[in-house]
């Protein structure tokens, strides 16, 4: 996250849904994940496009390249304004063989992407 990044939470609860990116006379929205979700708009389309999109895409499964070239499917487990941790998807077994971690920087790189459906 950038030290100019302004920090948008949803106004019932107080979540964090993302920031808004100061951009000439305008802002992008950035979601948790780091990634811009509008071009430059104004204070209130950034704001609305947040809050149209929420949280819920935080739960997907997601697919993360590996150093060999593999997609491995995972889950997120943390995000901040730091970092987002992942650990491969496991189906949520109990008293199998424990799953891998990763950690990426803030914006996520394009080797994490939504599972293709």
């Amino acid at each position: 996250m950038a030290d100019d990044w302004i920090e948008h939470r949803r106004g019932r609860d107080g979540e964090l849904l993302g920031w808004m990116r100061p951009a000439g006379d305008g802002f992008v929205a950035i979601d948790l994940l780091g990634r811009e979700r509008t071009g430059v708009v104004d204070w209130l389309d950034a704001e609305e496009t947040l809050d149209e999109l929420g949280i819920g895409y935080l739960a997907d499964p997601y697919e993360l390249q590996l150093d060999d070239g593999d997609w491995l499917r995972v889950r997120l487990v943390e995000v901040s304004a730091e970092r987002v941790r992942l650990k491969e998807d496991d189906g949520g077994a109990v008293g199998g063989p424990l799953p891998s971690f990763y950690t990426l920087p803030l914006p996520v790189p394009d080797t994490l992407r939504p599972v293709r459906r």
